[in-house]
């Protein structure tokens, strides 16, 4: 199969129709097998009716529907289970992604062998307050921390080599760095395209500030699991001697002040009068226990079925 179309959806059943007949005029001109994946995040309109209908009429609509609502990041990954095409794509339910895309999309990732293309939406009809400058501060800061150049990382129209879905899990926000999570994976041809942006004619935005701030935890989340999820001790271990050794430091210095006071017969108040002694001691328990919590995480990893799990990309005859 040439195609697998994955479009999570919540509350669409105005546009569900006309979107999917607007993919099969495109895919269909193309001449491209295709199967389209509808996945209900847990929709409590008339949505999972319309679906039903259209898999009915059209043997390359497919339906899963959720029992409640999961999120997008949930809806993806059980869509990058369940899709059989070489190339996938995905996109938004609410008509403001273009399935006209779709011939170009998929050219980049046959033709030019990349691994990934993220659409970014150049022109964009959101308002700029709520939508625009939040998203562009929440680009530029995943940039600079991923290393990967997109302008545009939660746009929902991306196309993927079939290889990709099928080696990464997205989980809690995360969607909005499946560039990221593919480059940790070993896929680094990573591509962008500018790609029209509509305005939405039904329904209503699922966008909310809190996704922003949820979406700066997990960036956080994925940075560190992709480069200490084997080796947890080099990042705690390591931090916690620096502190340890500051506060040691910290009340080395304050000992040989008292000494050398004491010597010279000079009045000196108590050590444990002075702040900067609870300040070293704060500072010695912190560096001891993020040193401890690093030395259990490493005798978990160890025992971990997944320690020794790597990602193969070919493999020949070994007998």
């Amino acid at each position: 199969m040439n195609l697998s179309i994955i479009i999570p959806l919540l509350n669409e059943q105005d546009s569900i129709e006309e979107l999917t007949s607007w993919i099969k005029r495109v895919v269909e001109k193309e001449n491209y097998t295709y199967e389209i994946l509808l996945i209900d995040d847990g929709s409590w309109d008339k949505s999972w009716d319309v679906i039903e209908r259209l898999s009915k009429e059209n043997k390359n609509i497919k339906g899963i529907k959720f029992r409640r609502n999961y999120g997008k990041s949930a809806a993806l990954n059980v869509g990058f289970e369940h899709s059989e095409g070489d190339v996938v794509i995905t996109m938004d339910a609410d008509l403001q992604d273009s399935p006209d895309e779709i011939p170009s999309l998929y050219s980049m990732i046959v033709n030019d062998n990349y691994d990934l293309v993220s659409g970014w939406k150049k022109k964009r009809y959101d308002s700029k307050l709520t939508k625009n400058i939040p998203s562009k501060l929440f680009n530029k800061t995943t940039e600079i921390l991923s290393g990967i150049k997109l302008h545009d990382f939660n746009c929902g129209l991306k196309a993927y080599r079939k290889e990709v879905v099928k080696s990464i899990e997205i989980y809690g926000e995360m969607h909005r760095y499946i560039p990221v999570i593919a480059k940790w994976a070993g896929f680094r041809k990573i591509g962008e395209k500018v790609v029209k942006h509509n305005k939405r004619l039904y329904g209503k935005s699922k966008f909310g500030v809190s996704r922003f701030l949820n979406g700066y935890l997990d960036l956080m989340s994925i940075l560190f699991v992709s480069k200490f999820s084997k080796k947890p001790m080099h990042f705690f271990g390591l931090l916690g001697s620096f502190t340890f050794l500051l506060g040691f430091l910290a009340a080395g210095v304050l000992g040989v002040q008292k000494i050398v006071a004491t010597l010279n017969h000079n009045p000196m108040r108590l050590i444990t009068n002075s702040p900067y002694f609870y300040i070293a001691l704060v500072l010695m328990i912190i560096g001891t226990t993020m040193f401890l919590t690093g030395f259990i995480a490493e005798l978990i990893g160890r025992n971990s079925p997944s320690r020794n799990h790597y990602l193969i990309e070919k493999k020949e005859n070994l007998s």
